[in-house]
């Protein structure tokens, strides 16, 4: 049976690509921003794209949400994987455009890329290093490449919440987690063969 996925519409990220992208590997999603289909879900995204004052706050505005999500997540223990920006907005705050709250589920902060005489936005091809061991890793070889558009970088207080690292004019955490909670700062819906091996990965997932 394929896993429910609540892909989470705040009107903030590409949903039709990250739907597809689940889609084809192999889940069944409900684009919601509805909070009792998000209680429901056996598996939940949060996508974004754009400033993260501005996504919280689009999350925010939608009644009872935040709330759902807590609930699913941090009382249930439903599989919760945050991209880009839902990735970000992981961390207690955010400093884009000022300072700005965040879900605060993993201890850090979010700030801006530190990548002096290179291009920012980081846009494009980047390779991944594994950081520490995670199920939603699995099979990813040496070298494998990932698709970002970022400005800014989350900053886990804990080392061991990092789970994969990529350097642009420095390291930085492409990837964190802790017990049923992951988050890719990269966009797996754009990164090919490895992105749909860790969509395919997230889905089989069993924290």
């Amino acid at each position: 049976m394929a896993a429910t996925v609540a892909l989470i519409d705040y009107g903030s990220g590409n949903l039709r690509s990250a739907q597809k992208a689940l889609a084809r590997a192999g889940a069944a999603v409900a684009v919601t921003s509805d909070p009792d289909t998000v209680l429901r879900a056996t598996r939940i995204v949060l996508p974004g794209v754009g400033a993260f004052g501005d996504c919280m706050a689009g999350l925010a505005a939608i009644p009872g949400m935040v709330e759902a999500l807590g609930e699913a997540v941090l009382t249930r223990g439903v599989p919760f994987l945050g991209i880009c920006v839902g990735m970000q907005l992981l961390a207690g705050v955010g400093r884009e455009f000022g300072e700005h709250a965040g879900l605060g589920w993993i201890a850090g902060e979010v700030a801006r890329l530190d990548a002096p005489g290179l291009k920012i936005p980081h846009m494009g091809w980047n390779e991944l290093t594994v950081a520490h061991p995670h199920p939603l890793l699995d099979g990813m070889e040496p070298g494998a490449n990932v698709y970002f558009v970022h400005s800014y970088a989350m900053r886990p207080a804990d080392a061991a919440h990092v789970l994969a690292t990529s350097d642009y004019g420095g390291v930085f955490a492409a990837a964190v987690g802790r017990d049923n909670i992951a988050g890719v700062q990269f966009h797996p819906e754009k990164s090919q063969a490895v992105g749909l091996a860790l969509l395919g990965n997230f889905l089989r997932w069993r924290p």
